[in-house]
């Protein structure tokens, strides 16, 4: 598949993305959004949803996007996964500019580098956890005995190996997130985007989800982009990106944070 691509960043043009850390500046860079807005043209109105965010995002880091309702957060996020696309501005998966993707393309690019995570699960309820899981496959074009075994490969993971042949209605909501963490890792994605995976959880099943998303990260390696409410999603990121007014307010590292459940000192 031909694709348009970009040239690497130099060291210089990192440290203009808003943020540069020694210690990671030498990390690929599989997500980076340059200058990026939105407008939606409401007829009389016209919204600016977002107002040139530029952001680099590292292979095999968790990251945190925060905002307070209709500040852009979610707008941003589908920009990433190539869900809406920039009305000015560029954003590059593996330094390919996805806006110059036609249709056959981005479908390519988002059933095998980008897996999603939804906060409503977004299952087929009259499919089994497996055949939920292998749907991705299926569409990618494995083959069937192989996406089998790797479906229940991944099940096992994320510790469903016994509920194979259970259908989401006969599961709890934490067990409809895992499969739905499971699928988003089907076609094993450089990046997976989770959309407020624990938002319709309780806190004990989303402590555990939040632990399931940290150690597959930690395990496989991929690059973990949370969009999130959710203070202890925070407390387990490496960086967290702070979106407010359609523009990015503040990059920070979460080292230098002082997490409190509840509270983020100088929000």
């Amino acid at each position: 598949m031909e694709t348009s691509t970009s040239k690497a960043l130099s060291e210089q043009e990192i440290r203009d993305f808003l943020y540069f850390d020694e210690d990671i500046a030498e990390r690929r860079i599989v997500v980076r959004a340059q200058h990026v807005h939105k407008t939606y043209d409401l007829g009389r109105i016209k919204v600016k949803a977002l107002q040139g965010v530029d952001l680099c995002v590292f292979a095999g880091e968790f990251i945190a996007i925060m905002g307070p309702s209709g500040s852009g957060k979610s707008t941003f996020f589908n920009m990433i996964g190539g869900l809406d696309k920039p009305s000015a501005g560029k954003v590059f998966i593996d330094e390919v500019d996805i806006a110059q993707l036609d249709a056959f393309e981005l479908a390519w690019l988002r059933c095998r580098k980008i897996g999603y995570i939804f906060q409503s699960f977004n299952l087929i309820p009259v499919m089994t956890c497996l055949e939920n899981v292998m749907l991705p496959m299926t569409f990618a074009g494995v083959p069937s005995e192989e996406a089998f075994d790797r479906s229940c490969n991944i099940l096992r993971q994320v510790g469903l190996g016994h509920r194979l042949t259970h259908k989401p209605p006969q599961m709890s909501g934490g067990q409809q997130q895992r499969i739905a963490i499971a699928r988003a890792l089907a076609n094993q994605p450089a990046i997976i985007l989770a959309d407020e995976p624990t938002a319709n959880l309780d806190t004990n099943t989303g402590n555990e989800i939040i632990d399931l998303l940290v150690r597959l990260q930690e395990e496989t390696g991929v690059t973990v982009i949370s969009a999130t409410h959710d203070m202890k999603i925070l407390d387990r990121c490496e960086r967290v990106v702070w979106i407010r007014d359609g523009r990015c307010e503040r990059i920070e590292e979460r080292k230098n944070m002082d997490i409190q459940i509840g509270d983020v000192s100088g929000e």
